[in-house]
């Protein structure tokens, strides 16, 4: 597959991730007397990757996410010369999502941005919690997802059915960590919010976008190389979803 239609593949499901998924917490989440809740946003964020996955996965190995990308690459699942690509492209797509949803939101008479579904720690924290619980928070729930998503791609694992595991784990780490950092559990999803809220709202939000960038990447690499001796032996498997049905065809 191409690097084009790979890096296309990426900025698509990225795009939708951030849209969708910070696009409930946004735009449904208080909604007067209908509103989705934590629990709401948690299954529109795994729904988007869960979605994804089997629409553009079998393309470029459904990332959407910097730290899935540092983490397989850890892992021995990626290649190190497509990493600085793929993270490109994922923050740029997560920009023009936040810019997408400011069009939207602020359409709407009287609108006020609020945090615009950034992350955040002390006191941009949803539950005020300080910065060493968010960045453990953080690091501890990506480095899991990255544990599933390779677990769920390895040899042995369920067929054509690795969407359905994945989409489930961002959306419980997305109920574990809402009320913490408002979950990130990635770079890219973190980034386009920040500036958008550090704009409207809080410079200090783009201050703190450090912390979401440094916590999953490390927890990705861990759970990668954690990985990488665990599942020793197998045949690598750089995509995530579809390419296990051909690999085994």
């Amino acid at each position: 597959m191409d690097m084009s239609r790979r890096l296309g593949a990426e900025f698509f499901g990225t795009f939708w991730l951030v849209f969708a998924g910070c696009g409930s917490a946004l735009l449904a989440a208080a909604f007067p007397g209908l509103g989705i809740g934590f629990l709401g946003v948690s299954f529109a964020f795994g729904l988007a990757v869960l979605t994804m996955a089997y629409a553009v996965g079998h393309i470029s190995g459904g990332h959407f996410n910097s730290a899935v990308t540092v983490g397989l690459w850890a892992g021995g699942r990626f290649k190190g010369v497509d990493v600085l690509p793929y993270i490109i492209t994922q923050v740029i797509a997560s920009i023009v999502a936040s810019a997408v949803l400011y069009l939207i939101a602020s359409g709407k008479v009287g609108w006020v941005p609020g945090n615009f579904a950034a992350n955040g720690y002390g006191d941009l924290s949803p539950g005020k919690y300080g910065l060493g619980a968010c960045f453990v928070g953080e690091a501890v729930t990506t480095g899991f997802f990255i544990f599933v998503i390779i677990g769920s791609t390895s040899k042995g694992a369920a067929v054509g059915f690795a969407g359905i595991p994945i989409g489930l784990c961002l959306m419980l780490t997305n109920l574990i960590m809402i009320p913490v950092t408002n979950a990130s559990i990635n770079p890219a999803r973190s980034t386009g919010p920040a500036l958008f809220a550090g704009m409207l709202t809080d410079v200090r939000f783009i201050h703190q976008l450090w912390l979401f960038w440094l916590a999953p990447i490390l927890g990705a690499a861990i759970a990668g190389l954690v990985t990488r001796w665990l599942y020793r032996g197998e045949v690598t498997l750089v995509e995530t979803v579809v390419v296990e049905e051909q690999q085994i065809a």
